[in-house]
């Protein structure tokens, strides 16, 4: 471990030794810390630079408390939903800049969809498919405003996502719909037909249960399709107000 500098953040520092140990399976998860004192003679440095230390941490999910006589600072079993929460966010950052377009966003989701929803076709579980026609049935049966409707949207593709059994290719297609699909329906929802992208949900599915990986793909091919013309219409319609004023 690097000698701590003492013209740097010394609780920054601290923090960043034992993430390193972390990350490198050192610590290993559920492991106990060391308690306060000891790690603050590890480092040469006070308590409370130990303390704000552990609350860096923590704000990293990487460690958690525990009260009582067998409690202590342990490490955190990593989450997959709060992973995906922070690369979301910051990824909607970095297309709010301008650093991602949506035009590139929507082919990735394109590229990776049509992989994705070919495995769910052929390893989707009976509770896979339950989990999909719970969101086909929320939208049938409902009059719902355009805020739940793009809720449910990304529902859907949530939904087939987790269906396609790998949790890396999962993880990824989270963090691309709840980028591109709430950026695209908010300036296309005028312009989009809702029964079509419902059916198109629906040959989705039905591909998917029928375990027909191309079909599958072409039905999700064929909804991107439909989905980017909507939003080019829309961003047409938009440019055309804005040359009229």
């Amino acid at each position: 471990m690097p000698p701590i500098e003492r013209s740097q953040g010394l609780a920054r520092q601290i923090a960043n030794a034992l993430q390193e140990e972390i990350i490198q399976g050192q610590l290993g998860i559920e492991a106990k810390l060391p308690s306060e004192q000891e790690l603050a003679e590890r480092f040469s440095v006070s308590q409370p630079t130990v303390r704000e230390a552990m609350k860096i941490l923590a704000a990293k999910k990487l460690v958690r408390s525990k009260r009582g006589p067998k409690g202590g600072v342990f490490v955190a079993a990593p989450s997959l939903g709060t992973a995906a929460q922070t690369l979301f966010e910051t990824t909607n950052w970095l297309v709010s800049l301008g650093v991602f377009g949506v035009t590139e966003i929507v082919e990735t989701r394109r590229l990776l969809g049509s992989t994705c929803v070919r495995l769910a076709a052929e390893r989707a579980t009976p509770e896979d498919l339950a989990r999909i026609r719970e969101t086909l049935a929320e939208v049938d049966h409902s009059e719902v405003s355009d805020e739940d409707f793009c809720r449910l949207d990304v529902a859907f593709h949530h939904a087939v996502a987790e269906a396609c059994q790998n949790a890396e290719l999962s993880f990824i297609m989270v963090i691309v719909n709840d980028s591109v699909i709430p950026a695209t329906n908010m300036i296309s929802f005028k312009f989009r037909e809702r029964d079509k992208v419902i059916a198109f949900h629906h040959e989705i599915y039905s591909a998917i249960a029928a375990r027909d990986s191309d079909a599958a793909a072409a039905a999700f091919d064929a909804l991107i399709v439909y989905q980017s013309s909507v939003y080019d219409n829309a961003l047409t319609a938009r440019a055309k107000q804005a040359g009229a004023r």
